[in-house]
């Protein structure tokens, strides 16, 4: 859980500003589509690793 919403937090804080336009000065700009993608693979990768840790025993 703990891994999981630090993986969660730091995708969030690196994406964010980026689909905001932070770095459109220099020319880079997400298209809303490809932010939209990039969001659903934080979930997915979240998920994903969620069923990986329940082969954990604690």
């Amino acid at each position: 859980m703990v891994l999981n919403l630090w993986w969660a937090a730091g995708y969030n804080i690196i994406a964010i500003p980026l689909a905001a336009g932070v770095l459109a000065p220099w020319g880079i700009v997400l298209s809303p589509d490809f932010a939209a993608v990039l969001m659903s693979a934080s979930t997915i990768i979240v998920a994903a690793n969620a069923q990986l840790l329940r082969r954990v025993r604690v």
